[in-house]
Formats: structure tokens, sequence, C-alpha cells
């Protein structure tokens, strides 16, 4: 076992919310069971899952040594456009999940990077070592993944703080009426679909930010800029719908008929910043749109330039 420290940099309702937050990668039910085991405190005192802690508190979380890995490797193709000893940065094509569960038991981005990369953190558990963040199944783009635990809760740590930038690019269904924004409300699963994602009451879910900048528009779609202040599942996905402006392809929360004979919705994850868990030199990545996407823009007469 090894214990972690943390400076909160903003206030928690609850000490539960704040610990799933710096250790990206736990689930719920090890959160749940670190704080059973009274294995988090703050500033010094055992904590309770439901106390609220503050700015400048300070979080220690004890995390038991990892399991042996569960998920096998696969050859599967996937680009990583960086590597060094602490991180590598993946370019995930869309529909490869990124990690096991309903229904994906291999075939996923952890037994893609099992296969290539010759470390993988533990602090994802038996079935996502190495996964700091994911993106969706039918969602492109930038991963950063952790080749060892340090690196792993400094990732985590720079997404709870939202110092870790991510910028996507999607097309979305109309003409969207402002050039820039921002979408702030609280997203949880809907009481209607369980499967889906949903802008919900603040009680019933956890608040999403996202602003949002118009690329182009052109012939009743608009490409738009996306960068994520919190990292909420399908948050994107949810607040373009919210927008009454659901990303293109997207059979979830847009239109069931297919557009472009696309296979998802057009959603990129086309920029990435962090800073670098060992050096701390500020680092940016970038990729390109898919084939695909560009060939729809092309179609549109759109115009795209790399955020």
């Amino acid at each position: 076992m090894r214990t972690e420290k943390f400076v909160l940099q903003e206030n928690f309702n609850r000490a539960d919310v704040a610990v799933s937050g710096l250790t990206q990668g736990y689930t719920r039910s090890a959160v749940k069971k670190l704080f059973e085991s009274g294995y988090v405190t703050v500033n010094g005192k055992v904590a309770k899952p439901s106390q609220c802690v503050s700015i400048g508190d300070e979080v220690s979380v004890i995390l038991p040594d990892p399991a042996e890995c569960a998920a096998k490797p696969e050859d599967i193709p996937v680009e990583i456009i960086y590597e060094d000893s602490d991180i590598a940065v993946v370019n995930k094509p869309q529909g490869l999940t990124v990690h096991a569960g309903n229904g994906n038991a291999d075939g996923t981005l952890v037994n893609a990077l099992l296969f290539k990369l010759d470390n993988l953190s533990g602090v994802g558990g038996v079935i996502r070592p190495g996964i700091v963040h994911r993106i969706d199944k039918n969602t492109s783009g930038l991963l950063v993944v952790a080749k060892n635990d340090a690196a792993h809760l400094s990732l985590a740590e720079q997404i709870a703080e939202k110092s870790c930038r991510r910028t996507y690019v999607a097309l979305l269904e109309g003409n969207l009426k402002d050039d820039s924004g921002t979408v702030t409300t609280y997203i949880g699963r809907s009481q209607s679909d369980r499967t889906k994602m949903a802008v919900v009451p603040p009680e019933k879910g956890k608040i999403a930010i996202t602003d949002y900048c118009v690329m182009d528009r052109q012939g009743g779609y608009t490409l738009c800029r996306f960068d994520l202040h919190t990292g909420r599942t399908h948050q994107i996905r949810v607040h373009a719908k919210h927008l009454n402006h659901p990303v293109v392809g997207d059979e979830v929360y847009g239109r069931k008929k297919r557009e472009f004979n696309l296979n998802g919705q057009l959603l990129h994850a086309c920029r990435l910043e962090l800073t670098h868990p060992t050096s701390g030199k500020r680092m940016v990545f970038t990729a390109p749109l898919p084939d695909y996407f560009a060939a729809v823009l092309r179609k549109l007469n759109m115009t795209y330039k790399m955020p």
C-alpha cells in the first residue's frame, strides 16, 4: 500500500466526490471501499464520505497495491502519437471502446495498450489499467494513458483541478444561434432511459460546464469547438442536445436516421494540454480530423482549422 496526499483546489459538498475526482480511474464502489476501510483522511482525521471538504484541505488516500491485470493483450491498431517512461498519448479511432464493460470483455483500447506498451498504471484496477480519463466508443481522438501509478495520480489531480485541458470539435445539426457561450447544467442518469444521460436538477446529478465556439456554418449545419471544464459522461453530446443542436451522427441524443452514411457521431477530441508528471513541462498534443469527418466537411464546403 502507499499513501497519496492532495491539497484541494475547490470546495466539495461530499468528500467521496472529491476523492473520486482525485483518483480518476477508481470506480464508485472502489472509492466507497476506501472510506469503509478508513483509508481516507482530511487534515489528519478519518473522513466520512458525506462530509464537506474545502479549498486548502489536505486529503490523504491510502491506495492498495493493484491486483494482477485481468485484461489480455490484443494486436489492435491504435496510433500512439507520444510515449515516454511515464505517459503515452493515443489517438483513439471511432468504434473502439476504452475498457471492458457490459458486452465488451475484450477488443478494447486497454487490450491494445497492453499489447503495445511495456507498462501501465494499476490505479485503475484490473479492468482499466492506465486509463485516467475516457471518451465514448463512437467518439474519436486524444487520450493520455498513465504508465505508472505516480503518473496516473498526477494526471488525475490535473483533471480534478481542471489544469488538464481537453478540446473537441463537433458538427452539429442546424444553425447554432450564438457564436460562443458556456453551457452550465447538472448531468445525471435519465429517469426515462437509464442507458442515457440527461440534464437534471442539481440534487439528481453533477455540475457540468462546457464552453463552445462556432468555427463555421454551412448548409444547415454548425461546426463547433468545445472546451471541457468538467468531464461528465456524454457531456458534450448532452449539452449539444440541450442547445437543441445535437451532434451529427449521434443516434442516442440526436436523429435516429443516419446522415452522410456515418457509423457514429462527428465528435473528435482534437487537442489535449497537460503538465508532464515528472518534468513539469507543459505539453500540447493535437490530432487531425478522421477521414470520414473531413469528408463530410468537404461536402458541406466548411473550413476547419486546428484549435
